[in-house]
């Protein structure tokens, strides 16, 4: 008969104590996971079955959320290095050749391109089968204000893997019964530069500045509209004025909009909004005057009715009331 074994790891030297009082019959491993990774030094036989279950520590490793711990306890073998510990972890457990992953980790690794990539050797061997997505808010230290979707994710090896297509259009669950897939939405990177663009728009062109956009959080925490350009400015030309103008107002309806959707980029209903676009010009002038002389669009005093109902429509069944 096959024997099971009940494996824990931490470099918390209080974690795994504490973790002793509730399962003395496992077997411990307080050492950094990242570093001289192998089944060996588990015990585990090469052709043994493996069930990981995590809930590594994640973010970006030069931001200034637990700097010091990320950046010095974290000693790494070259096949995990990234930027993000998450995804370190996600490559360890690739490396030990998992059978299955169930873990927690940002929604964000999955719906950013750019992330979804940076997973590498993981994405190519694994395949996401099941989750289901909560608030950073149910954790009592990992966001005090801005709260951000966590997936509760469990992953399968798979020859084929993933590609970004398959998250596209893999429907999420959150909890409380409502889904969604991204898919379904448009977004505002299909319209205009989101990040510094001087290599491809000239100063003569620019007639503003906008401040650069990454995803929905973001742009509650930043300036949308700048008086002059700086490192983070993209420049804005006549013609998509009027798409900056909808960023502008988009900004202010952020509180309708879930955390679900936090790491997602600015969503757009593009026939919508051009069937408004006098009425988000008209209201992104409102607040910012030096804009007047730059438009030629008609003045609305109301604005507010349409593009809520707009924003309903949008949103469907996930705008906030």
């Amino acid at each position: 008969m096959e024997q099971n074994h009940l494996n824990h790891a931490d470099i918390d030297i209080k974690a795994v104590e504490m973790a002793k009082t509730n399962s003395p019959l496992s077997q411990y491993f307080n050492h950094n996971s990242l570093f001289e990774i192998s089944r060996r030094q588990y015990g585990l036989e090469k052709n043994a079955k493996i069930i990981i279950v995590g809930n590594p520590p994640y973010n970006d490793s030069t931001s200034i959320i637990r700097n010091t711990i990320k950046k010095t306890e974290f000693v790494r073998d070259a096949e995990v290095m990234s930027r993000d510990l998450g995804i370190s972890f996600l490559l360890s457990y690739n490396k030990l050749a998992a059978d299955y992953i169930c873990i927690l980790h940002p929604l964000s690794y999955l719906i950013k391109k750019a992330n979804f990539e940076a997973l590498g050797h993981f994405k190519s061997n694994y395949k996401l089968i099941d989750s289901v997505i909560v608030s950073s808010g149910v954790f009592s230290a990992t966001s005090k204000t801005t709260f951000f979707p966590i997936i509760i994710a469990l992953y399968e090896y798979n020859l084929f893997g993933m590609k970004y297509e398959y998250i596209q259009n893999y429907t999420f669950k959150i909890h409380g019964n409502k889904i969604f897939s991204i898919n379904k939405y448009d977004i505002i990177g299909n319209y205009i530069s989101k990040y510094p663009n001087q290599k491809t728009v000239s100063e003569q062109e620019t007639i503003a500045y906008f401040y650069t956009m990454r995803d929905i959080n973001a742009l509650k925490r930043t300036a949308t509209f700048l008086e002059k350009e700086t490192s983070n400015a993209v420049r804005v030309t006549k013609q998509k004025l009027p798409y900056y103008c909808y960023v502008d107002v988009f900004k202010e309806h952020i509180p309708h909009i879930p955390y679900y959707f936090g790491n997602s980029d600015v969503f757009i209903n593009n026939d919508g909004f051009n069937e408004l676009q006098a009425v988000f010009i008209s209201r992104s002038v409102q607040k910012h005057p030096d804009l007047e002389a730059l438009v030629e669009s008609k003045k609305y005093n109301d604005t507010e009715t349409e593009i809520v109902g707009y924003f309903r429509q949008l949103l469907g069944e996930h705008y906030l009331d």
